[in-house]
């Protein structure tokens, strides 16, 4: 508490140290007047009245100094709070969570004059640092009506006389004096930050635009984190919604592929149904989900087999390289199937076998670099352009390789600006007869999968 006392001393009270030590170079300047006074009555030593003399001369140019320049302390307290600012930020990155209100609360308790900081969701306490801590414990029930309050009104409040609360610790607590901020996310309060004090005169105006303004501060910080989960789950919804649009096409002829092998090819039906099981439960175990990319390749060959088993084997060559140091990189599930499954569906010809590579390797520092090439029709350069646009409108349908690609292309490039932010990106490399190269550039350190 000694520690807290000290640094408000130095910090807080910028105002008060201010004035307090103009009041003491003052009083020290008139207390050495008055010994020069007294030295010239009583013809005292020229020494002494000479140092006098100088000791006056430093005192009244701390004065003037103070006076002229009454924000040092201020710069100073400003840097600090700044500081600590930042800090706090990256407490409350995950949300409202008890660790980070923990982190938080510490961290705010040498910035202010309170006696305790606790911070509160909307039901109960998540965290109280100081002399309060063990009787507002983690977990235990909001019973002060000023936070009720404020979580319904989302009004910041302040109480100077004495309020009687139950402890978790001691059955009762006086708290003297306190401001409670609301934590606000989409005009809503989600949880308080409250400030207790020991007195009254402690809950001033400096004190309470440090309360407002921090509530503020990690409001706008639990609204960032909000956007960035609903930009998460959004990103998995469209997955999903991409999976119904396009495996009923694969399911159907899947199903038809295998139903003219039961005549010709029992024992090669009966495989690929095991196979086709063990496909759709893929699917769904990882939709919505962040998978290894290893394992999103694999998925993506149970689904050439059923390809080349529709086609021939002879129809479809592939071949995967992935590197070893990414093969376990999170990526959104259905990533890259839907690229092989447009490579198959619109770059085949009508006689020419396909050949598709699949690479997997990093780029940079934190980048992953996903590939899919074909050696297929191709597409002139205007549908290569547009096939990755959300801007624009999907690709014909009668265009060689772009029909039909605009639904999973554009989901594609939706969900990697969306995971992986501005510097990933998607790029499209084809020209009529030369094939297609399909390139997503993945950008790790930026991502919010991190």
């Amino acid at each position: 508490m000694s520690d807290n006392r000290t640094t408000q001393t130095e910090a807080s009270s910028q105002d008060g140290l201010t004035s307090g030590v103009r009041i003491l170079v003052a009083v020290c300047a008139a207390l050495l007047i008055f010994y020069f006074i007294y030295a010239l009555m009583v013809d005292s030593k020229p020494l002494a009245t000479v140092f006098a003399c100088a000791l006056l001369c430093a005192f009244l140019l701390i004065f003037i100094f103070l006076s002229l320049n009454p924000d040092i302390l201020r710069s100073q307290y400003t840097e600090q709070t700044l500081s600590s600012a930042s800090e706090m930020l990256e407490d409350i990155k995950d949300g409202l969570t008890p660790e980070g209100a923990e982190a938080i609360c510490r961290r705010l308790l040498a910035e202010t004059r309170a006696m305790a900081i606790a911070m509160t969701d909307d039901t109960c306490v998540l965290a109280c640092a100081g002399d309060l801590a063990s009787d507002f414990p983690p977990g235990s029930p909001i019973h002060t009506p000023a936070t009720h309050y404020v979580l319904e009104h989302g009004i910041v409040q302040s109480f100077t006389h004495a309020v009687d609360v139950q402890s978790e610790a001691r059955g009762h607590r006086e708290i003297p004096a306190g401001i409670i901020a609301p934590l606000k996310v989409r005009g809503k309060a989600v949880g308080t930050l409250k400030f207790y004090y020991r007195r009254s005169h402690e809950v001033n105006r400096t004190q309470y635009a440090l309360a407002s303004g921090f509530a503020e501060l990690i409001s706008t910080q639990l609204a960032i984190h909000e956007l960035e989960l609903q930009s998460e789950l959004t990103a998995r919804a469209e997955v999903r919604a991409l999976q119904a649009q396009i495996n009923p096409h694969f399911l159907f002829n899947t199903l038809n592929t295998i139903a003219a092998l039961t005549r010709t090819e029992p024992l090669r039906a009966r495989e690929l149904l095991r196979e086709f099981a063990s496909f759709y439960r893929a699917t769904l175990d990882n939709s919505g989900s962040l998978i290894p990319v290893s394992r999103e390749i694999e998925q993506t060959l149970r689904y050439l087999t059923f390809e080349k088993a529709r086609f021939g084997e002879d129809r479809i060559g592939v071949n995967v390289d992935i590197d070893e140091e990414v093969e376990d990189t999170l990526v959104p599930a259905f990533v890259i199937q839907p690229l092989v499954e447009n490579a198959v569906r619109h770059a085949m010809g009508d006689e020419d076998p396909l050949h598709i590579d699949i690479s997997v390797a990093p780029e940079g520092e934190s980048m992953v670099q996903i590939q899919v090439k074909d050696d297929g029709v191709g597409m002139d350069e205007q549908t290569a352009a547009r096939l990755f646009c959300t801007q624009q409108k999907a690709p014909r349908t009668d265009a060689p390789q772009g029909g039909g690609a605009g639904v999973a292309m554009h989901n594609i490039a939706d969900r990697i600006a969306r995971f992986y932010g501005p510097r990933s990106s998607t790029q499209v490399i084809s020209s009529p007869g030369a094939g297609t190269s399909v390139v997503l550039h993945l950008d790790l350190q930026k991502s919010i999968l991190e």
